[in-house]
């Protein structure tokens, strides 16, 4: 989507605080319409459109952008998003995946599933604690498929690329295709449409609130890099910094989701006239 330069009145304003000073930051006023059917919102208003823009903004200028790469190589890249996500706490996810990087699960050399299994099913430890890594069996065998193809991966010139790719690897889909692509080459032409996404942008009015990751991953992908163009500010900055605040804030996520069951059970009555099988809504 090309966004047209025009005129646009600021009448929002914040200062950041850097260590050599403060910088002002100025957006749209609150009514604005940034999108079709989306205003800007307030910035100091948790979770507008002006919100969003003002974090990304405020976190590049104070030195503590959203990291992500955790990987230092494909296969390690790779390793790391299969490990996490579907209901894995990050912690647990990356502590499984720094087990294997350490019996060397990731270098050029080929690991039977018997092999990453037993690595896999042995105890972790996170931080005070001793847990042990859920779906071992089903992780192993999609890593014993996936990293022999990944070794000899071509050479990709964008992340859409890279993913698209990657759907070709066992027991990776868009989600985990798009975490990989965005984390390894610092794409913006790709989302990582995990649950804090999505409950944000129903939340925002981005996403349709019958749209799943399931069906619509793509049309909803298209949805949030427009979000990202509207707000000038970069996909894989937006994404990491949603992710970021979400991950780390259960009590917002409670009133994010208790906001999100009511506005479902306002429009369910209306849609079920309209649309009686596509009621959906990711909690």
């Amino acid at each position: 989507m090309n966004i047209k330069p025009e005129l646009v009145l600021m009448s929002q304003s914040a200062a950041i605080l850097t260590r050599t000073g403060a910088v002002q930051v100025e957006l749209p006023e609150r009514d604005a319409e940034l999108i079709k059917g989306v205003q800007w919102g307030s910035l100091d208003a948790f979770p507008t459109p002006a919100y969003w823009a003002y974090q990304v903004i405020a976190r590049r200028l104070m030195g503590r952008p959203a990291p992500y790469r955790l990987g230092r190589s494909l296969s390690e890249e790779v390793g790391a998003c299969l490990l996490g996500g579907h209901g894995i706490p990050a912690s647990v996810g990356i502590a499984a995946y720094h087990r294997l990087r350490e019996h060397g699960a990731f270098d050029n050399r080929d690991v039977s599933e018997q092999q990453l299994l037993a690595w896999l099913t042995e105890p972790l430890r996170v931080g005070n604690r001793t847990v042990r890594y859920r779906f071992a069996a089903q992780k192993a065998r999609y890593l014993a498929g996936a990293l022999p193809m990944v070794r000899s991966a071509p050479t990709f010139s964008t992340g859409k690329e890279l993913r698209d790719w990657l759907l070709g690897a066992p027991g990776i889909g868009p989600k985990t295709a798009s975490w990989i692509a965005r984390n390894w080459m610092d794409a913006d032409d790709v989302a990582i449409l995990d649950i804090h996404i999505m409950r944000v942008g129903q939340a925002v009015g981005i996403f349709p609130m019958h749209q799943t990751v399931e069906r619509n991953y793509m049309d909803l992908e298209v949805r949030f890099l427009q979000f990202a163009e509207a707000l000038d500010v970069r996909a894989s900055e937006l994404d990491a910094v949603i992710w970021h605040e979400m991950a780390s804030s259960p009590t917002i996520v409670k009133q994010l989701v208790a906001h999100l069951h009511e506005r479902m059970a306002q429009s369910v009555p209306a849609r079920r006239r309209r649309e009686p099988a596509q009621t959906a809504l990711v909690f």
